[in-house]
């Protein structure tokens, strides 16, 4: 049955299992803002060759239900802990891309016994207040009368010039149906308020408690990133990299790329 039925949301997802004898932990993997598990497309023949994997749809997006709250990446990763209690996954490697980086990082600061490792695609934290200076105007938007304009104009920044055609229409259909609650929540919830850690140093301070080996993989548009997540306290084992040329989307642009760098990551972990 590819739906969940968690009391307050319904969960699209998949599980796919491996096709050979295991060879680590199953897969959690974790979408981005107005996308959905179909992200991993990709990825999923690869990764379950030899691995258990579980894609859903978070709240609010692709397949799953849209009630008026929970957004937050805590919430969030709430409802993927119930999730794999549902489906007798005890411990996993979770790989997130943008918000799926802060839903992964709080089951790692939050359940760490519950994550054996965590790659970051592209994550959503670590912004410097230069970017955050523009995020008030965004929270407008998306609760506004038409919060889809402001998120296609929003989408452009995730590209380069090399980009596909088909990914920004691919993605512009993801867009148009996310539910407008998760539009105006999801997005605040990394940025605005209390016990959001999107903004530097909020996301330092909150990154630091993460004790598993990490992997991030940053985009070209957010080199300095890369080189202030180097710098933080972490597991001996995690690796901040800058994907020359990449856009936000890195992991479908080059898919080869992207899986050939975690599964070797992720490989050497498993070795250890």
């Amino acid at each position: 049955m590819p739906f969940a039925d968690l009391g307050d949301a319904r969960l699209f997802f998949t599980d796919d299992a491996p096709r050979a004898a295991p060879t680590g932990p199953p897969l959690l993997l974790v979408h981005g803002f107005a996308a959905d598990s179909a992200d991993w497309s990709f990825h999923v023949p690869e990764l379950n060759r030899a691995r258990r994997v579980v894609a859903p749809d978070l709240r609010g997006h692709g397949h799953s239900s849209a009630p008026p709250t929970g957004y937050r990446p805590q919430d969030l990763a709430a409802d993927l802990l119930r999730l794999l209690d549902r489906l007798g996954v005890a411990r996993a490697d979770v790989i997130g891309h943008s918000l799926g980086t802060m839903v992964g990082s709080v089951l790692a600061v939050e359940h760490p016994d519950r994550v054996r490792a965590l790659v970051c695609v592209d994550p959503a934290y670590g912004q410097p207040t230069s970017v955050a200076a523009h995020f008030p105007a965004m929270f407008a938007g998306l609760r506004g009368p038409d919060p889809y304009a402001t998120a296609l104009a929003n989408d452009a920044w995730c590209y380069t010039p090399d980009s596909p055609a088909w990914l920004r229409e691919w993605h512009r259909r993801k867009i148009l149906a996310t539910a407008p609650a998760a539009l105006a929540q999801a997005f605040a919830g990394l940025y605005e308020g209390p016990d959001a850690f999107g903004v530097r140093p909020a996301s330092a301070a909150y990154l630091a408690r993460r004790a598993v080996p990490v992997l991030s993989l940053w985009s070209q548009a957010q080199a300095g990133s890369a080189a202030w997540e180097r710098d933080l306290p972490g597991h001996p084992a995690s690796r901040s990299v800058l994907v020359p040329g990449g856009g936000h989307r890195l992991h479908a642009e080059r898919p080869e790329e992207f899986l050939q760098t975690v599964t070797a990551w992720l490989d050497a972990l498993d070795k250890e």
